[in-house]
């Protein structure tokens, strides 16, 4: 058609003209059946051409293989019961094993199926560049033929040249066409040019990977955790992170108006800090660790030593790349003596898995380690403020809550809500705060079994804006906002995570380059506006003096934000020399105006951690 769809096919007897056309919206056509013997041919096997059937068939036994059935071959019912009880029996016998003829069901009356016509090509005049080999690669007869006429001879060269057999299919359905093409435009026999080689690999190929690309909704897949549905019904604005849904925040009617984002999240962070909440964390990526030697190789690839950890408790981690440079952080718990589970950040989970995987297979494949993703294993609720302790004592009556016999970075498995769960006393948010795991299946039930147990407290459902609020109080850096990927774990304040023992981890000789230790590199401070309701934009550059020409950037705000607990607006920010520069009066530069900002330390909200630990 005129749009480059399918709008009719065109038919006419074989080497005839076209008589009649009819109207559809898709073609499908048939080449004959084909033996699927890859992995015969990958284990050494020989193929020879079946003149009778049209295709290549496995030429006999090798490496112990004993091919069977349609992969043999034998394509009808009958046939292929028969083949398969006879090469059963045979192998049996070559064990030494004597077995009785197998009793074979009774089949009924099959049609007289005459052998497929073999037609490798189909073209008119001037239709070569239509007549498609390769759909997956647009490889066409003439492409065939025009790899020939270019002098080569053996079927791999016109594979290579032609890019036939590369694609979803790996030559499924493309191989032997292109073969027989080949065989005719050099005047041989099939047999004499034989199919390319089967590459492992080998799996049949599914209708959907024949479909073309992935376009619409589905060009790029949206994830949502088992608590999404509550969230729609409860009128959740939504943002993406990565390729997941998150919440953003919950407004709420007041006076007949829905809150707008500022009104929401003031009153999330109010409840947070002062009585209880929660959120849904079930998008932090988690990796399982396995192995004998899963703690020297985590020892390798974080900052700090892990395999010191001892079960039921937790540890947080940087990981760097080549670089020194912060790839991601997290939580590393420990689980057994040969089993770590991993945290990493929403939107890296997929990069740090690789970025682990890459050492793991090709650096130290001497370490016995395995490693698996489990994000979609656990639904997980982060349950924080200074009530959250009675509202999981009261879903948890077999747990020991107290501060001594569930200190804080140690884990549990327990009961809660009348699920298995495992606890995790850590903070996102310098509260008192669980995160509570639970399989899948059971999150939208242990959600509402939280919000049933917090409703005489006004437990308060909060989103990820919230969530950066509340950390950037504490000072806590989200790793791509907050860093840019030329800040180190010292640049961030972390030279405490930093380990001094261990003889190397990765990205550890890069900081100490003379250019990683300078001490005007731009580390992580905060800022006040002298304006406590001036709110900073962030990226907006930071300047020493204005009138400078040209002015001197010394650095850029990461987070800014308006703060309940603070009673005023703060920022968080990239600065040179940020350190040294605590207490000094800067200036902040944006939309054309100037904004007289105060350095401070990045902790602007219980610097002791007093409310966290207790």
């Amino acid at each position: 058609g005129p749009d480059g769809r399918v709008s009719a096919a065109r038919l006419g007897p074989l080497g005839g003209p076209v008589t009649e056309r009819l109207d559809c919206d898709l073609l499908l056509s048939s080449g004959g059946w084909n033996p699927a013997a890859q992995l015969y041919s990958q284990a050494g096997g020989q193929l020879h051409y079946h003149r009778e059937l049209g295709c290549f068939v496995p030429a006999g036994p090798v490496a112990a293989i004993r091919v069977a059935g349609s992969a043999n071959g034998r394509f009808g019912l009958p046939d292929c019961l028969a083949d398969g009880a006879a090469i059963s029996s045979a192998a049996l016998a070559e064990l030494g094993i004597a077995a009785a003829p197998a009793a074979l069901p009774t089949v009924a009356a099959q049609p007289d199926v005459q052998p497929s016509m073999l037609l490798w090509a189909i073209t008119l005049p001037g239709n070569e560049n239509r007549a498609f080999v390769d759909l997956q690669r647009d490889s066409t007869v003439a492409g065939v033929r025009r790899a020939v006429g270019a002098g080569l001879r053996s079927v791999e060269h016109v594979k290579r040249y032609t890019t036939i057999g590369t694609a979803h299919d790996q030559g499924k359905t493309s191989g032997l066409i292109a073969s027989a093409i080949v065989a005719e435009s050099l005047d041989l026999n099939l047999a004499e040019v034989g199919l390319s080689s089967a590459r492992p690999p080998y799996l049949p190929i599914a209708f959907a990977a024949l479909a073309g690309r992935d376009r619409d909704q589905n060009f790029d897949p949206i994830r949502v955790t088992a608590m999404h549905d509550w969230h729609l019904a409860n009128g959740a604005v939504f943002e993406n992170v990565g390729q997941w849904q998150r919440p953003r925040y919950f407004p709420q009617l007041v006076a007949g108006q829905l809150e707008d984002q500022d009104a929401a999240v003031a009153r999330e962070c109010v409840q947070a800090r002062t009585s209880v909440a929660m959120m849904d964390g079930s998008t932090l990526g988690k990796v399982s660790v396995q192995g004998l030697d899963a703690g020297e190789f985590l020892d390798r690839m974080y900052t700090n030593v892990m395999s010191s950890l001892r079960p039921g408790s937790i540890r947080y981690g940087v990981l760097c790349g080549l670089d020194g440079m912060v790839l991601d952080d997290g939580t590393v718990a420990r689980i057994s003596a040969t089993e770590f589970l991993l945290t990493t950040t929403t939107g890296n989970a997929a990069t740090v898995l690789d970025w682990l995987e890459e050492f793991a297979q090709t650096e130290w494949p001497d370490l016995q380690v395995h490693l698996t993703s489990v994000t979609e294993h656990w639904s997980t609720v982060a349950l924080v403020g200074p009530l959250s302790r009675t509202v999981l004592a009261g879903l948890a009556p077999d747990l020991d809550v107290s501060a001594e016999g569930f200190p804080f970075m140690t884990w549990r498995d327990a009961t809660v809500a009348g699920l298995p769960a495992r606890i995790y006393r850590i903070s996102f948010c310098g509260e008192l705060a669980y995160e509570i795991n639970v399989s899948w299946w059971y999150g939208q039930q242990l959600w509402e079994s939280l919000l049933a147990a917090g409703q005489p407290h006004q437990l308060a459902v909060y989103g990820t804006e919230t969530m950066h609020v509340l950390r950037a109080e504490k000072g806590y850096p989200i790793i791509g906002q907050d860093t840019d990927g030329t800040v180190t774990p010292q640049d961030l304040g972390l030279d405490w995570l930093v380990s001094k023992k261990k003889p190397d981890f990765v990205g550890k000789r890069s900081q100490r380059r003379p250019e990683n230790l300078r001490p005007d590199r731009k580390q992580l401070v905060g800022l006040l506006p002298l304006d406590g309701q001036q709110l900073l934009d962030e990226g907006a550059q930071l300047l020493a003096a204005p009138q400078q020409q040209p002015a001197r950037m010394l650095g850029h705000v990461t987070s800014s934000y308006r703060s309940q607990a603070l009673g005023r607006t703060f920022a968080l920010a990239l600065l040179r020399s940020g350190r040294q520069r605590i207490g000094q009066q800067l200036l902040a530069w944006q939309d054309g105006t100037i904004v007289p900002v105060m350095v401070t330390d990045p902790v602007l909200y219980d610097p002791a951690g007093d409310r966290r630990d207790g």
